[in-house]
């Protein structure tokens, strides 16, 4: 586990102010084909651990089909499902050798960053490395993500933390070898990953101590639902 000098959580209170700001201007983001092969991947691999189809494609598409599986599925099944869709989508030979010719250390953790803003950009959005203080020195280990499309494009708090980052968290140790913790920001909308760092306990993780947002569209979409039922 590495040490750093400041605290790697960030408790945010989600203020009326703050909640609003977030709809005022909404990301817009022009897909590649590159991109678009990526976003339909996951997304038919979603579908395909649910049983649920989606008609729309596209990142709208990978969202209602996200959506089915926080509407559908407890807390614990949904992380369990977002496994399994991250197993169907990602090419395990490739990771295993990832984590063979990579061994936790200093040079494989901030590979992993470079590596995130590369390829998963379609996913989070733009995304940049940083540094972090560990053990006295300098570690280009965190990906900062400025505005999360996925947090943007749900604004929903629970599909965050059990769509993406509990899930994500367990996947990236087990597969690569490397903790990761993943920090989110609900005033701004950001991220931190920070790779080499074990994320703390649920009871003790800040990011489920947050209520949902006001406007939050899993609970807009169900509260519809129960009016014309």
């Amino acid at each position: 586990m590495q040490n750093r000098k400041r605290s790697p959580f960030i408790l945010s209170e989600l203020k009326d102010k703050d909640l609003n700001k977030s709809h005022e201007s909404k990301s817009v983001y022009n897909d590649n084909w590159i991109h678009s092969l990526a976003i339909n991947h996951l997304s038919h691999s979603l579908q395909a651990s649910t049983g649920h189809k989606s008609k729309k494609s596209g990142y709208d598409g990978l969202v209602e089909a996200a959506r089915m599986v926080h509407r559908n599925f407890s807390p614990t099944q949904q992380r369990v499902i977002i496994r399994q869709s991250l197993d169907l989508a990602a090419p395990r030979p490739i990771l295993n050798l990832m984590r063979a010719l990579m061994p936790p250390s200093k040079g494989a953790r901030e590979k992993f960053a470079v590596m995130t803003t590369l390829f998963f950009s379609w996913l989070v959005g733009p995304c940049e490395v940083r540094e972090s203080d560990c053990e006295g020195g300098k570690e280009k280990n965190v990906v900062y993500i400025p505005k999360c499309r996925f947090l943007e494009e749900t604004n929903c708090v629970g599909m965050c933390t059990n769509l993406c980052k509990m899930p994500s968290q367990e996947f990236i140790k087990e597969t690569l070898g490397t903790p990761v913790n993943m920090v989110p920001n609900f005033d701004d909308m950001s991220c931190e990953m920070i790779f080499g760092q074990e994320p703390p306990a649920q009871s003790l993780d800040p990011a489920f101590a947050q209520p949902c947002y006001k406007q939050c569209n899993s609970f807009l979409n169900s509260y519809k639902k129960l009016l014309f039922i």
